[in-house]
């Protein structure tokens, strides 16, 4: 059983990379209770009391749990609880959508983001524009260790704003920019007369899509605001932030107050995004808290990026740094204009790695708009078509499974726990078994399962993507818990995994503080790591 006075800590640093959503969310609107079935389907095995005993408490009296375990090889079902019954599943969700992306590109695919020299070289001046070709590149190298494996923490900063414990991966933001302008002067390219241009025309940003994927991703579309405790109380805070790109500007007002205060630290920007303000308090003594702003203009910033980047390595541009891309420049196709320089990415898998592990929910919805491209359309949601296919074809009941994005965040986001069953089943008959397995959070370990069950015996033994989604319930001054789910792989003995769903919708939690959700999450894990005992202990 997870270790309750450790791991406590540990959700609430890993709430974020759960999914969690609040009331400024529009899931929101979603938070519907599936109509309960007359009951249960019988599950062959007698349920481990405690883990009824978990069902049973008073904060989910209201509420309906979903359970189901079975053998993929035999096809045996060992608990089966609602398995037909469609459940909100939260970032679960990514587990179709990862899936399908996954096999619509493969899992050794890289992303090669090209730079074009288009116009006429002299020497070493080109007469011309130098065009950087988006081709939806997650990360853009922002994230790659030196071994081609892609850096992530167990709380990632595209929830910095939201949830405590935030941090960030070593790994320069600009990393795949610099390597392009490197490249770019070794071409023997020195002076460019013309232009740079970012040709984001790869698909069309759908915002039914939130995030919105945009074919430029740069540090995940986000500039990082580090703030640290000054001197001591009353001093100034110190601010560090990044990527820095003109025009970006960062002030702050943050104060140092004392030790134990509380630190609350606050983000305004400008309408273009271009001034960042920071104000607030942070406790001496504390850690640094980070808190993340958006860039609005993914194009601009790319373009400014690469030119300033340019000039680093001794590559003068004609045209100013600043300013709107200039896109109507584009040529109609490339042929005749040379790539100098190319750009590749880390492996898919990889990808799907960061993905679930912190739950990353712009990685998730870039996967449907890259299943359209594969099919030479630029609209996002021909990618669906795409998903539909893979999951006829991955014996998935697509009937059982309703998505509306790519992330498990839409309100009409839905699954039964026999269709994730049947995604999970699909991989473990293939080569890709365990490498798409090790992908998933795993408990004890990594990701957003990496502060459950330390000391428990099922720590490395459930692989796991985990979903929560919440939101204010104002009438009662509580939060309403539409959804905590966990679905993946119990270890039973060595090399043998079921696959497994657990998880609770309509749930509340007793006040407003967010510590009532992380207990239902601690209640999931506990769920799931006495399913593993038990499975383990009847083999």
């Amino acid at each position: 059983m997870p270790h309750r006075g450790r791991r406590r800590f540990g959700r609430r640093r890993v709430l974020g990379g759960l999914g969690l959503v609040l009331a400024v969310g529009a899931v929101v609107a979603g938070l519907v209770q599936a109509t309960p079935s007359p009951s249960p389907s019988p599950s062959p095995h007698r349920l481990d009391p405690r883990i009824a005993a978990i069902m049973r408490k008073p904060t989910y009296g209201h509420a309906q749990w979903g359970l189901f375990q079975q053998n993929p090889g035999s096809g045996e079902v060992v608990q089966s609880r609602y398995p037909d019954q469609f459940f909100i599943p939260g970032s679960s969700a990514k587990l179709f959508s990862v899936s399908g992306t996954w096999h619509s590109l493969g899992s050794d695919y890289r992303f090669i983001t090209p730079v074009h020299a288009v116009g006429h070289r002299s020497g070493p001046t080109l007469n011309g524009d130098l065009d950087l070709v988006a081709q939806g590149d997650l990360t853009l190298g922002g994230r790659t260790r030196r071994d081609g494996t892609v850096a992530f923490t167990n709380v990632d900063h595209t929830y910095a704003n939201d949830f405590p414990g935030a941090t960030l991966t070593a790994q320069d933001p600009l990393a795949g920019i610099d390597q392009l302008a490197r490249q770019v002067r070794d071409a023997g390219i020195t002076r460019v007369e013309g232009d740079v241009v970012v040709d984001a025309r790869l698909f069309r940003p759908d915002s039914t899509l939130r995030p919105t994927p945009k074919p430029l991703i740069i540090n995940d579309n986000l500039i990082d605001l580090l703030t640290s405790p000054g001197a001591g109380p009353g001093s100034p805070a110190r601010l560090e932030w990044r990527p820095k790109v003109a025009p970006y500007r960062v002030t702050s007002t943050v104060r140092t107050v004392a030790a134990g205060r509380p630190t609350s630290i606050h983000v305004n920007a400008s309408p273009d995004g271009t001034r960042i303000r920071l104000s607030g308090t942070i406790a001496a003594g504390s850690a640094p808290a980070l808190r993340v702003a958006p860039v609005k203009d993914p194009n601009a910033f790319g373009r400014t990026a690469l030119i300033e980047a340019l000039k680093r390595v001794g590559v003068e541009v004609r045209a100013g740094a600043t300013g709107p891309n200039p896109d109507y420049r584009l040529p109609a196709s490339y042929r005749g204009a040379p790539a100098v320089a190319r750009y590749s990415s880390p492996t898919y898998a990889q990808y799907a790695q960061l993905i679930f592990k912190v739950s990353h929910n712009l990685g998730a919805n870039l996967g449907i708009c890259l299943m359209a491209t594969r099919t030479g359309s630029s609209n996002c949601q021909d990618g669906f078509p795409v998903l539909a296919q893979f999951l006829d074809d991955a014996k998935v009941d697509r009937q059982a499974v309703q998505l509306a994005d790519g992330r498990g965040g839409n309100p009409v986001d839905r699954t039964t726990p026999r269709a994730l069953a049947q995604m999970l089943t699909y991989w473990q008959h293939t080569s890709q078994a365990e490498r798409f397995r090790r992908s998933l959070p795993i408990l004890g370990v990594d990701g957003t399962l990496a502060g459950a069950c330390r000391d428990c015996p099922s720590r490395g033994k459930v692989f796991a993507k985990t979903g929560t989604v919440a939101g204010g319930d104002a009438l009662n001054d509580r939060l309403a818990v539409g959804a905590e789910t966990a679905a993946g792989y119990l270890e039973t003995h060595k090399g043998h995994f079921d696959v497994f769903f657990v998880g609770v919708n309509g749930a509340s939690t007793s006040g407003a503080d967010v510590s009532g959700v992380l207990e239902m999450g601690n209640d999931v894990a506990d769920i799931a790591a006495r399913l593993q005992q038990d499975a383990a202990g009847r083999g």
